[in-house]
């Protein structure tokens, strides 16, 4: 017994030794770092590869921010399921533009999309919820904020998710203002029109001027060559009056042309204001008709001749408006008198001339009576032009033109200008 134990104590003993010990310990503990390592290196190399695809992602993120606000869109998002639309990046210029929170009603937003383009808008979102069409692109306008007035937006759509049937689950797009391509739209297709109308007016000037034209010069050459072979003193007197008529008509068509020609040539010009008395102007219109109105009877009136005002516009532009009204008058009418005669309207003077002639058709009393080559009678020979130089010298002195009258008793037209 003392034996075995003495033989089990050593044995204990010599398991005990340090260097034994070490091993027994020291290798479990070396495997187990190896281990620790491993993972840790393993885990090292997984954050690396997150921290790479992080950093893409942002690379991403800062050139996708860069384009939106270099063009100035707005992202936005519909959920088909609750039908609401979330708006996100918004770049747009945010002075009148509406400002929806997330997950707003789309009913919400057709409220502030003008009517005629609400069902348009609606029906494009319809067909891609249904899926009948895979992109979209609409123009709108939409209602300034606690305003009447409108601004364009431009929108882009498509399909972004769908469920296990095909069926669209989400759609997204762009929103972008577009103010500034509608006004040039706007102006360009103003440009296009009025060049058409410049064509257009052209091709009328030539063939309403070549006409009336043709007419006084005809009748002037004519009776000039019969006027030679005319030995009756009364005949030939006729004659030269028809010839003397004809040629003021032709000197009245010249001047009209003349007219319009510096009127589109330099809008008119720099007005020259001068101040003076109105009186001075009727008593010169007066002396410069006061033979055709022997001739004809049809006598020159100016009403309240004492009492007519002092103004300051362009003198020669307000004799040129009368002096067209004059020969107007004269010339539709065969009894009676022609007057002139200025109101006093709160801040405006109206300056007019009445006849006591054929008048004019209610209907054609508006502004369309006041545009090139528009003639009440065509029988009456004249270029039409007259009535559009008077509105566009009366529109250089800051002032307006109308006109009323009535058939078989005469018509009044004037030029509104504002006291000075």
């Amino acid at each position: 017994m003392t034996v075995l134990c003495t033989i089990l104590f050593l044995s204990i003993r010599s398991l005990l030794r340090f260097d034994i010990l070490v091993w027994i310990v020291g290798l479990p503990m070396l495997v187990g770092a190896a281990i620790l390592l491993y993972y840790q290196y393993r885990q090292y190399r997984s954050l690396k590869s997150e921290l790479r695809l992080l950093s893409k992602v942002k690379i991403h993120s800062v050139e996708y921010d860069l384009v939106l606000k270099a063009m100035k869109l707005a992202i936005w998002r519909i959920d088909i399921a609750t039908h609401t639309i979330t708006i996100e990046s918004d770049y747009r210029d945010a002075g009148e533009t509406n400002d929806f929170p997330p997950n707003t009603s789309m009913s919400e937003i057709y409220e502030h999309v003008v009517p005629e383009d609400a069902e348009k808008l609606k029906q494009v979102l319809q067909d891609l919820v249904e899926g009948k069409i895979d992109v979209s692109h609409l123009q709108f306008q939409m209602q300034v904020p606690h305003s009447s007035r409108t601004y364009w937006i431009e929108g882009y759509a498509t399909v972004d998710k769908r469920n296990l049937e095909g069926l669209p689950q989400s759609i997204v797009g762009t929103l972008m203002r577009i103010d500034q391509q509608k006004e040039i739209e706007q102006a360009l297709m103003e440009a296009v029109y009025h060049a058409e109308e410049s064509d257009r007016l052209k091709s009328a000037f030539l063939a309403n001027i070549s006409h009336e034209i043709r007419t006084p010069l005809n009748a002037i050459v004519g009776f000039s060559e019969v006027l030679a072979g005319v030995e009756d003193s009364e005949e030939r007197q006729g004659l030269m009056d028809l010839i003397k008529h004809n040629n003021a008509e032709l000197l009245r068509i010249f001047d009209d042309i003349v007219s319009m020609s510096k009127l589109e040539a330099r809008g008119g010009g720099a007005l020259k204001l001068t101040t003076f008395l109105l009186k001075s102007v009727f008593d010169e219109l007066s002396d410069k008709y006061r033979e055709k109105s022997e001739e004809t009877g049809v006598a020159i009136v100016v009403e309240d001749i004492d009492h007519l005002p002092q103004l300051t516009t362009d003198k020669e532009r307000l004799r040129e408006v009368l002096n067209q009204y004059l020969n107007n008058a004269m010339k539709f009418t065969s009894k009676g008198q022609v007057t002139l005669g200025c109101t006093s309207l709160g801040s405006h003077w109206r300056i007019w001339v009445r006849d006591t002639g054929k008048g004019i058709p209610a209907e054609m009393c508006n502004d369309h009576l006041f545009e090139r080559f528009v003639k009440v009678d065509e029988f009456v020979s004249g270029t039409g032009l007259g009535l559009s130089i008077c509105r566009s010298l009366a529109l250089s002195m800051n002032g307006t033109v109308g006109v009323e009258s009535e058939v078989d008793k005469g018509s009044t037209f004037w030029i509104d200008l504002e006291k000075k």
